[in-house]
């Protein structure tokens, strides 16, 4: 079979599927577009600012409800592993913000009510430094921070 011919097939049946999806009320239009960037949360040089941005009145509270797993030691500031998970019941959205980074706020992601509050990503950090989990659960905002020292050039040391 043709090579372009497979292309179009497969961009058409995918296009198809959603339309379907679209036509039997399983996915709204709204749903799959993409959220508004918070463009001035993403600005944020710190945890009360963010906070605020993200729509916060007050400060956030201490929780040992929220656990960060990284490595304790990143030998690549490039690429960095995070684990966030909340045991907070209702929670909205999770955010890692890294403190000595240009813009504190380095990931956020919403929460879908009824699904487990944990996600994964990798950022970039340019030296050791405070990382915040910060977590929205029942229109209140909760935090945890960690060290992860950076490494130059991946020594060790």
């Amino acid at each position: 079979m043709n090579d372009d011919r497979r292309r179009v097939l497969k961009g058409t049946g995918g296009m198809a599927v959603m339309g379907l999806a679209v036509a039997a009320g399983l996915l709204k239009p709204q749903a799959a577009s993409a959220q508004a960037w918070n463009k001035e949360a993403f600005a944020t040089k710190n945890v009360n600012d963010t906070v605020k941005a993200m729509g916060g009145s007050s400060g956030a509270a201490e929780s040992k409800d929220i656990v960060i797993s990284s490595p304790d030691i990143a030998e690549n500031g490039a690429v960095v592993p995070f684990t966030v998970t909340s045991r907070l019941p209702k929670t909205e959205s999770i955010a890692l913000l890294v403190e000595k980074n240009p813009n504190a706020l380095a990931a956020s992601f919403d929460i879908p009510a009824g699904t487990e509050a944990g996600v994964t990503t990798r950022v970039k950090m340019g030296q050791t430094s405070n990382v915040t989990a910060l977590v929205k659960a029942d229109g209140k905002f909760y935090y945890t921070t960690k060290e992860v020292k950076v490494t130059i050039g991946g020594c060790g040391g």
